[in-house]
């Protein structure tokens, strides 16, 4: 996959996030897999006058539904260009577009985390403005467009009109436009800090089956918190402090050892993008002075995997909106010692260990479904309580650091009477 080496029209790959003025900073993807960055408006020229809504417009659909959205991340899709009569195609692409992004690890493994809302935004005309070219104008209900900026694969779209869809979803912890056209083309919203609670904005072409990459590297950003591992040739030496994030550093591998910082727990090992993680050179848009942990990972170029710092960090950011463990008994609340109790362990091999009034049940330990009954109640006056916990841990070897582990451990208690 080949790296863009120079900026792209109206670049400004500085790192800041939103440029001056009204404009902001998004990704680029070309058709070879490198990766971009230009300065565009949050503002769709091509957005018509939406006063008066069409009929059914804005309608939400689950498309997957795991659970309650307090216990999962919500993933909303918003269509455009897609006319009252084309509400089935757009579910449909949206669908598939959810399965491009859910064959990439750590997705499949930690599908079962996630909520999937399909938002129908109703469009006048049907398709894209520049698509097939320059002059194609469409009457759409979010104003997508190619050609912003002047990059043919740019897909822009009106950032305030998103949020008012994304709005009509129960929960927006992650934002997917998917525009009627089988062009390829994208954007990378990931400065967007909206008040629904959502990080970012990824645009892409719901016919085209290769645009899911652009997702699965936007989310790299918004639920990740990763940097970009690609650089821009002649954009000099990193010259700032030791960046935030998990995925670009400052340090070789021999100080990342000595002062155990970084990915220093992952050196040395095959990572799922291909190779050895170490460090190596460039990253952060820059061609010197940073290292990034792999050659090449979904972060610096499409059509990859993540590598194993990075898929790390996205196992942080599923569990900062979904928990390991749920039930449909309401946590906290009294039960009766006659009946039975289940939990639902949503991620494959996490352990599930029982406690009555802190102590451990370990005959009752792995059941998902247990009698009430099991606690020997007859020891104790009937009427007094017990409290009962479920503590589930997902013992995944793709987190290392401990810093990290306490969110991969879910509890739930209720009250229990003889």
């Amino acid at each position: 996959m080949a790296i863009l080496a120079a900026s792209p029209a109206g670049a400004a790959p500085d790192g800041h996030g939103q440029a001056p003025g009204s404009r902001q900073q998004v990704e680029v993807f070309a058709e070879d897999g490198g990766i971009g960055r230009a300065n565009v408006s949050p503002a769709s020229p091509y957005l018509a006058d939406r006063t008066h809504a069409l009929a059914a417009d804005g309608a939400v659909t689950p498309l997957l539904q795991n659970g309650s959205t307090d216990t999962k991340l919500d993933v909303v899709v918003i269509g455009d260009g897609y006319t009252a009569g084309e509400q089935e195609k757009f579910r449909a692409d949206a669908a598939a577009k959810w399965q491009e992004v859910s064959a990439v690890e750590p997705y499949t493994t930690y599908r079962n985390l996630f909520n999937v809302w399909a938002v129908e935004a109703v469009s006048a005309q049907s398709g894209i403005t520049g698509d097939p070219d320059r002059a194609a104008v469409r009457d759409t209900a979010l104003g997508s467009y190619f050609w912003c900026e002047d990059i043919e694969r740019l897909l822009c779209v009106d950032v305030e009109a998103v949020e008012r869809y994304a709005a009509k979803a129960p929960q927006a912890d992650l934002v997917l436009v998917v525009a009627n056209s089988a062009k390829y083309g994208g954007a990378g919203y990931n400065d967007v800090q909206s008040p629904l609670g959502y990080e970012g904005i990824a645009t892409v072409a719901g016919g085209n089956n290769r645009s899911g990459q652009i997702a699965v590297h936007e989310t790299g950003h918004s639920l990740g918190k990763l940097a970009d591992e690609y650089y821009y040739d002649g954009q000099g030496t990193y010259q700032g402090a030791e960046p935030a994030e998990s995925n670009i550093s400052t340090l070789t591998t021999d100080r990342m050892r000595r002062e155990r910082a970084k990915w220093y727990r992952w050196l040395g090992r095959t990572s799922p993008d291909g190779g050895t993680v170490g460090a190596y050179v460039g990253g952060g848009y820059y061609p010197d002075g940073i290292f990034r942990p792999t050659e090449n990972s979904i972060m610096r170029s499409l059509g990859r995997e993540f590598n194993l710092p990075g898929r790390e960090a996205m196992i942080a950011g599923f569990y900062r909106h979904a928990t390991t463990i749920t039930s449909t008994t309401p946590a906290n609340s009294t039960l009766d010692s006659s009946g039975r109790l289940t939990v639902d362990l949503p991620v494959p091999g996490t352990t599930l260990r029982w406690y009555s009034d802190g102590r451990e049940l370990t005959h009752l330990r792995g059941r998902t479904t247990i009698p009430l009954s099991s606690f020997g109640f007859a020891a104790g006056p009937r009427g007094i309580g017990y409290r009962l916990t479920a503590v589930a841990t997902d013992p995944t070897p793709d987190v290392l650091d401990p810093a990290l582990r306490p969110s991969l451990t879910g509890t739930l208690s209720w009250w229990v009477t003889g």
